[in-house]
């Protein structure tokens, strides 16, 4: 969440902050809820001093052998006042609280102005779309016709954006997730964690899926727990409450885990295939990081996830998200887009993300600083890949006239030295 503090300095400048990427910021919800905490501490703090300085009162009476019962009842009867005071200060800070949990990051002053995904900017290209002697194919076409995808069977078995993959596809499907793991832990310096698939409240609260998403989680209601819409919930709560020491960062993490989401949002959106499920494997990546670092780190992690389409040879592109189209919680998104031929299309592989402080707020993640004082961690993360969509992507790019598909030579060694998908036999 943002720091109340700057709210109270300067709250215009935020509001027009956030005008940017289309939150209008109620400024005078703030200023009634910040007018009533002042008048209750005000009162507070009179009431406290006309306490204080009548228990002098009573102890120089008692200390002269003087009849203190008027005084005594007096501080006894402020005594209720400050407790209701107290209460009533805890449950204007409670909504102020809340207030504030509905209000996404500030854009980083380098985020470009914008109000969807027309205005983002691209950043780099690399790698030159392949040219096919015949007409692509996208993954649905191509899976179907191994044999080894299979929707209907999925939607039976669950429901639709399900799939099931079978045989050689599955083991491919494996094969890029270790893959972008040893990647990761061997040439990038992450340590890889098995991580909870199911998560408490607290946990969403802290990585900012609670309160604004709540409605796109699947909800295990009898445990009071989520499936985990991505790694980086449980991953980056490992420093909630934590204070670190400023040696230990910054902390670089690797996870791969099965993703689950409702989707809510998403009503008629990629309903072919498998760019959207409702569940789906991600290896993620997660920085915790000095925040003077953390600008640096950004690019650094965004250059992790390139690594990994760079080696598989997929042409890709990075996309500087505007103000408008980046997460609630993003001070700074890179959308990394894969070229898709049988979409003829970029479409997003990972998003890779600085929310400063705006994570750590939430969970009171800190470090101590050089003068030994706790402060603020920056939190990162990113796809280091989306598994799914990578597929959806060797599938596309990798494809043959006659329906088999090449193995990318770096994964060549994670399939047992398999060369490629041939098709089905009819």
């Amino acid at each position: 969440m943002l720091d109340i503090q700057t709210l109270r300095t300067d709250v215009q400048t935020v509001a027009a902050r956030l005008a940017d990427r289309g939150y209008t910021l109620d400024t005078a919800q703030f200023a009634a809820l910040e007018a009533e905490r002042k008048a209750i501490q005000i009162e507070t703090q009179e009431l406290q001093a006309k306490r204080n300085a009548f228990s002098r009162q009573i102890g120089q009476l008692k200390a002269k052998k003087e009849d203190a019962s008027v005084l005594m009842a007096e501080v006894n009867a402020q005594a209720e006042q400050l407790k209701s005071l107290e209460a009533r200060l805890e449950d204007v800070q409670q909504r102020l609280n809340d207030f504030l949990m509905h209000v996404p990051n500030v854009p980083h002053a380098s985020v470009p102005a914008g109000r969807d995904a027309e205005a983002n900017v691209e950043v780099r290209r690399v790698g030159e779309p392949k040219k096919f002697d015949f007409t692509a194919k996208d993954h649905v076409d191509i899976g179907e016709g191994l044999g080894l995808l299979d929707f209907e069977t999925a939607t039976k078995i669950a429901q639709a954006r399900f799939v099931i993959m079978k045989g050689g596809l599955s083991r491919l499907h494996r094969a890029l997730a270790q893959f972008m793991l040893d990647v990761h832990t061997a040439e990038h310096g992450y340590t890889e964690i098995y991580a909870p698939y199911l998560v408490n409240a607290d946990s969403m609260r802290g990585t900012g899926q609670f309160p604004k998403f709540e409605d796109d989680q699947f909800a295990i209601t009898a445990d009071g727990l989520y499936l985990i819409p991505t790694a980086e919930v449980p991953v980056t709560n490992i420093v909630r409450g934590e204070i670190l020491a400023g040696a230990q960062l910054p902390m670089k993490f690797v996870c791969h885990t099965p993703c689950f989401r409702r989707e809510a949002g998403s009503y008629g959106k990629d309903t072919r295939g498998m760019i959207r499920q409702h569940q789906f494997d991600k290896v993620e990546l997660v920085q915790i990081i000095h925040p003077e670092q953390s600008y640096a780190g950004l690019e650094e992690l965004t250059g992790h996830a390139e690594t990994i389409l760079k080696k598989l040879g997929l042409p890709y592109r990075v996309m500087l998200l505007c103000t408008g189209d980046m997460g609630f919680s993003a001070a700074k998104t890179y959308d990394i887009e894969v070229w898709l031929p049988g979409q003829n299309a970029y479409r997003e592989i990972s998003s890779c993300s600085n929310f400063e402080g705006f994570q750590a707020r939430r969970m009171q993640a800190r470090y101590r600083n050089d003068k030994n004082k706790p402060e603020l961690v920056h939190t990162l993360n990113g796809s280091g890949l989306a598994v799914g969509r990578t597929l959806v992507a060797v599938l596309e790019n990798y494809q043959r006239a006659d329906g088999g598909v090449d193995i990318p030579a770096a994964l060549q060694p994670f399939m047992g030295g398999l060369q490629s998908l041939a098709p089905a036999v009819r």
